[in-house]
């Protein structure tokens, strides 16, 4: 295991800890000023940093176990052992571009409870969506 994993599984751990803390925490609290009872906003938030450091943490394990040791986890390695293709990025797409500005529509919509628009503005993501992963399996006269 990489240390990218590990870093994410040692934050997934605090943030778990914290979570489990703040809930007991605020469940105790016997303020005459406040509500009393568990505060669920502060601990929503903490268990769904917990949650995302973990799927990170995991997605990194994952990848990394599935891969050749890289340059960067041997102790001998040079910067010229990490040169070399790194993978494909498209150059040119406005395909992203497409699914921003259907996202935008999206969240308009949801801000001034037009259904309409949010349906709109899914039903154009979705086909974003669907253009930027079919963009090099169409001839370029398709697009």
């Amino acid at each position: 295991m990489a240390a990218g994993a590990k870093l994410f599984y040692a934050i997934a751990t605090f943030f778990g800890v914290v979570t489990v803390v703040y809930m007991v925490a605020t469940s105790l609290v016997k303020d005459s000023g406040s509500l009393q009872g568990l505060e669920w906003a502060g601990g929503t938030g903490l268990f769904m940093a917990f949650l995302l450091a973990l799927m990170l943490g995991v997605y990194l394990h994952l990848t990394e176990s599935k891969s050749d040791i890289g340059p960067a986890d041997w102790e001998e390695a040079e910067i010229v052992d990490g040169a070399g293709v790194l993978g494909f990025f498209s150059a040119s797409s406005i395909w992203p571009f497409v699914m921003t500005v259907a996202i935008t529509i999206m969240a308009y919509g949801l801000a001034f409870f037009h259904l309409w628009l949010v349906a709109f503005g899914a039903v154009v993501l979705i086909w974003a969506g669907t253009m930027l992963n079919l963009q090099y399996g169409l001839p370029p006269e398709k697009h």
